[in-house]
């Protein structure tokens, strides 16, 4: 049997494993502000408050105590006394300030209690019973003391926190010491074990220390923060369906693309000098993809998004849709659009946009959709959608047991006219006209009609599927690919977002960069 992909996680503690990070917070702020009252009044400084959104993430959260005392002092100008670890409680030292918090800390604990995140303690159980092996690093050394409160104190194999650092000489986050430490004592080595983290100085040290996956836990407003620092994956919460996710992305990894946020700066060298020409698939990429094709709609927020960037820079959407389908839905003049895989265009505006396609298509299609509707039409869940110049069959719905029937049903159909072809996407079989024609095909007719030439202008394509890997491979050598996707796969794309969410916020940064401001 071959060596498993992933051999071991490592788990941050707070705000990935339990909810102490709001605790941690609330004692950080109390104790900050208090000082620092004290020190206006002392001085006749302005008091200016302890932040949570700003300073407790930017120079607290993850850092060692000690770490996060000095870091703090230091972007406030303030000089103190590192002083000892054993300094009592108080104000006089850096020590004294971290041994304050510590104290008001532990009161919190023992009064409130410690509120766990069930889908991580599900997901750490999913992973014993596989045998992967499951350890915490936490810089607290606090850390025995909130799992036993938590109830979980059995639940890793091995910690290595705050305690154990001191001991070793570990440095802290943003250093990778404690996670090499946890895989060190587990017998695995980093680039076959995960590190899990909520914090950006923690996804930092998953980076640093060589880790196979560093996935960022955390809520859509840090989604951003964490990808920047070095998150491979990002999610808010852990499912029943993560550790497969985990796993595939190991068995994959070798295919991973840079991140067109995280390596934004690379975007922009591109561009240095030129201007963008955008082109989207819509499902998938601009919504998530859903059970239904009648499902994925925009929202107000997001078509206000594509508003702005098609009056910014020249943009298509390029949709296995059909055309009009596809126009309708976006509802946005300033797009060009191409439908059914790029055999149907229009330009912005409703422009006429020339080129040669065969008469032929749209009668064969039309009979085919209505042989495809009968053959399906006993079968549960499955989803004839006519596309004028294509026909898919979508099979999300289908029982296991019958997606084996719907192929059939599609292979006759394909069959009975050499003129027809099969393809495949994410749970849908489409059958199109056998001819040389697709998105890459279709990008490069619009290219064209929207007047953009190779010197001034840099086209960038953002997709999911693999009918976009035809336009990844027409901007090979003149243009950015971007595939959309949760997990690596084999693609001709440059660059990688992970989902639609990411897809908007890249959007956002190309519109700003457009318009002139800064990115």
């Amino acid at each position: 049997m071959g060596q498993r992909a992933l051999d071991g996680v490592v788990f941050d503690l707070d705000g990935v494993v339990t909810r102490t990070a709001a605790l941690h917070a609330e004692s950080w702020k109390r104790m900050f502000d208090e000082y620092l009252r004290r020190r206006a009044e002392s001085t006749g400084e302005p008091f200016v408050p302890f932040t949570l959104e700003n300073d407790y993430r930017m120079y607290v959260d993850g850092r060692p105590r000690i770490d996060g005392v000095e870091t703090f002092l230091k972007a406030r100008g303030i000089e103190l006394p590192r002083g000892k670890p054993s300094d009592s409680p108080g104000f006089d030292t850096a020590w004294a300030l971290g041994n304050l918090k510590n104290e008001d800390f532990n009161e919190l604990v023992r009064g409130d209690g410690v509120e766990i995140l069930e889908g991580t303690v599900d997901l750490i159980r999913d992973l014993r019973s596989r045998g992967i092996h499951v350890g915490v690093a936490s810089s607290s050394k606090n850390c025995s003391l909130i799992l036993q409160s938590a109830r979980l104190d059995e639940l890793f194999e091995t910690q290595v926190d705050g305690v154990v650092s001191s001991e070793l000489g570990l440095r802290g986050k943003p250093e990778p010491d404690i996670f090499l430490e946890a895989a060190r004592r587990m017998r695995v080595s980093p680039e076959n074990c995960a590190v899990v983290e909520d914090a950006t100085s923690g996804v930092q040290a998953g980076r640093a220390g060589g880790f196979g996956l560093v996935i960022g836990l955390g809520p859509q407003t840090a989604r951003l923060g964490l990808r920047e620092y070095g998150a491979d994956w990002i999610v808010e919460s852990f499912d029943s369906s993560s550790y497969e996710r985990m796993d595939a992305w190991f068995k994959f990894r070798e295919h991973r693309l840079p991140s067109a946020l995280g390596e934004w700066d690379r975007v922009a060298r591109d561009l240095d000098g030129r201007e963008a020409a955008l082109f989207l698939d819509y499902d998938g990429t601009l919504t998530p993809i859903v059970a239904r094709p009648d499902l994925a709609v925009l929202d107000d927020e997001a078509r206000n998004a594509l508003r702005a960037v098609a009056q910014a820079i020249p943009s298509a959407i390029i949709s296995g849709r059909g055309r009009a389908d596809v126009e309708a839905l976006v509802g946005i003049e300033h797009f060009a659009y191409a439908g059914s895989h790029g055999f149907d265009i229009v330009g912005r505006h409703g422009e006429t946009v020339d080129y040669e396609i065969a008469e032929w298509i749209e009668p064969l299609m039309d009979q085919t959709t209505r042989s495809l509707e009968e053959a399906l039409r006993e079968i549960p869940g499955s989803i004839v959608e006519p596309k004028g110049f294509s026909v898919a069959a979508h099979y999300r719905l289908v029982p296991d047991q019958h997606i084996d029937a719907v192929e059939a049903a599609v292979d006759a159909c394909v069959a009975s006219d050499a003129r027809l072809r099969k393809s495949s996407g994410k749970k849908v079989f489409e059958i199109r006209p056998d001819l040389d024609w697709d998105k890459g095909r279709a990008l490069l007719v619009l290219l064209e009609a929207l007047g953009m030439d190779r010197d001034a202008h840099v086209p960038i394509y953002i997709g999911d599927d693999v009918t976009d890997e035809d336009a990844f491979r027409v901007l090979a050598d003149r243009g950015i690919g971007i595939l959309v996707a949760e997990s690596p796969r084999p693609s001709s794309a440059r660059f990688w977002l992970q989902d639609p969410l990411e897809v908007y916020a890249f959007l956002d940064r190309l519109r700003r960069r457009a318009e002139g401001g800064s990115s």
